[in-house]
């Protein structure tokens, strides 16, 4: 299986950044934004034709909360942009469950 690890780090001038490892092996990748997340992430999944399994996303305990919903914000926005430009939702959508 193709896993990658997205570690999401304090920087040291008060912002984040995204380290990116690649769990077969071992290389890693430091990405100062989700632009640049984006084009080394797939530089190295081209090393699996493209295929990646699963991407773990964690965070460093101390990272500060502002840090995690400026990703988030950034992350929604990249989604919905692809989606547009897709026509159709690359995030599976929760179903209510069937009462019995």
């Amino acid at each position: 299986m193709v896993i990658f690890e997205a570690t999401i780090k304090n920087d040291t001038m008060g912002g984040w950044f995204i380290e990116l490892k690649d769990m077969m092996d071992g290389r890693m990748e430091v990405c100062k934004d989700l632009d640049e997340f984006e084009e080394k992430i797939e530089q190295m999944g081209d090393d699996y034709g493209g295929h990646i399994d699963e991407v773990r996303w964690l965070k460093d305990d101390d990272l500060h909360p502002s840090a995690m919903d400026e990703i988030r914000t950034l992350m929604a926005e990249k989604r919905a942009k692809i989606e547009e430009e897709r026509g159709e939702f690359i995030t599976p959508v929760a179903t209510p469950k069937e009462e019995a």
